[in-house]
C-alpha cells in the first residue's frame, strides 16, 4: 500500500497522470472545429493593424489612465479585503491554536474543507451570485474577487504556518508561552516573508481578474476593452492591453525590490 502510495503521490506518478490525461484531451477533442473561418482571417488582419496603429490620442490615453487607476483600485480593495479574511483563518486552518488533538484536528477538516468549498468557485460566478444579492456594482466585484482570493491566501497561509522550523517554538512553549503566544511571536514572524511575498503574486493575479469583472460594474481597464471591442477600435484595445501589462509588470517588479530587501 505505501508502494502504491509512493508512486502515485511521487514524481512518475505525477507524470502518469499528467501524460493520460493529456493524451485523453488529444482524444476526445473535437477537432472538426479547429478549421479557421473564412470571416476569421479578416478579423485577425483588423487587430494585426490595431498593433501597428495604437491610438495614442491624448484624450483616449486620460481614458486609460482612468480605466488603469479604476483597476488598481478594485484590485487594491479586494486583496486587502481578502487578507482581513485570511489571516485568522489561516490561524485555524493550521491548527496551531489549539493543543487538543481532536480540536485541533476537526478544526483543521472543518476549516480546509469550507476553503476549498469557497476556492473551487470562480470569481466569474462569486461575481453572478453577489450581483443577485447587491445589484451590479463594483461592491458585487470586490467582494466577487475577496472571498475566493481570501480562501485561497487562508489556505497557503496555513501551510507556511504549519512549515515553521519546530526548536524555536519548543523553546517558547518550554518557557511557558500560550498556544496563541507561539503563533504571534513564533510561527508568524517566521512565517511573514513568505506569506508578503505570495501576497504581492496574489495581488498580481487579482489585478488581472479585477480587469475581466466589467459586467458587474468594474469599469476599468476590461471595461473600456470590452466597449473598444465593440466599436472594432482594435487600436484602442492595444493601447490598453500595454496599460495592463504595465502594471502587472510594475506589480511584479515592486514585489520583487520588496521581497530582496526583506532577505538583507
Amino acid at each position: 500500500m505505501n508502494v502504491v502510495r509512493k508512486v502515485i503521490t511521487g514524481r512518475p506518478g505525477v507524470v502518469i497522470i499528467l501524460t493520460t490525461a493529456f493524451l485523453t484531451s488529444v482524444y476526445i477533442a473535437d477537432w472538426n472545429r479547429a478549421i479557421p473561418r473564412s470571416s476569421g482571417l479578416s478579423g485577425i488582419y483588423e487587430i494585426l493593424k490595431g498593433f501597428s496603429q495604437p491610438d495614442f490620442s491624448q484624450e483616449f490615453l486620460i481614458v486609460a489612465v482612468q480605466a488603469t487607476w479604476t483597476t488598481i483600485t478594485f484590485g487594491t480593495s479586494a486583496i486587502f479585503l481578502a487578507l482581513v479574511i485570511a489571516i485568522p483563518v489561516s490561524f485555524l486552518a493550521s491548527g496551531t491554536l489549539f493543543r487538543s488533538f481532536v480540536v485541533r484536528i476537526t478544526s483543521v477538516s472543518v476549516v480546509r474543507m469550507f476553503l476549498a468549498l469557497v476556492r473551487s468557485i470562480h470569481e466569474l460566478i462569486w461575481a453572478w451570485i453577489l450581483a443577485i444579492l447587491f445589484g451590479f456594482s463594483p461592491m458585487s466585484g470586490v467582494l466577487a474577487l475577496a472571498i475566493p482570493y481570501g480562501a485561497i491566501l487562508a489556505r497557503v497561509f496555513a501551510d507556511f504556518l504549519n512549515d515553521v522550523p519546530q526548536p524555536p517554538l519548543r523553546a517558547l512553549q518550554s518557557s511557558g508561552a500560550s498556544n496563541i503566544q507561539t503563533l504571534l511571536y513564533g510561527r508568524f514572524p517566521s512565517a511573514y516573508k513568505d506569506m508578503l511575498s505570495y501576497g504581492f503574486y496574489r495581488f498580481e493575479c487579482c489585478l488581472r481578474s479585477a480587469a475581466v469583472l466589467s459586467f458587474i460594474g468594474l469599469q476599468g481597464i476590461g471595461y473600456q476593452i470590452e466597449v473598444s471591442m465593440q466599436d472594432l477600435q482594435f487600436g484602442q484595445v492595444w493601447v490598453l492591453i500595454y496599460f495592463l501589462i504595465a502594471l502587472i509588470v510594475s506589480v511584479d517588479w515592486w514585489g520583487s525590490k520588496l521581497r530582496r530587501s526583506l532577505a538583507e
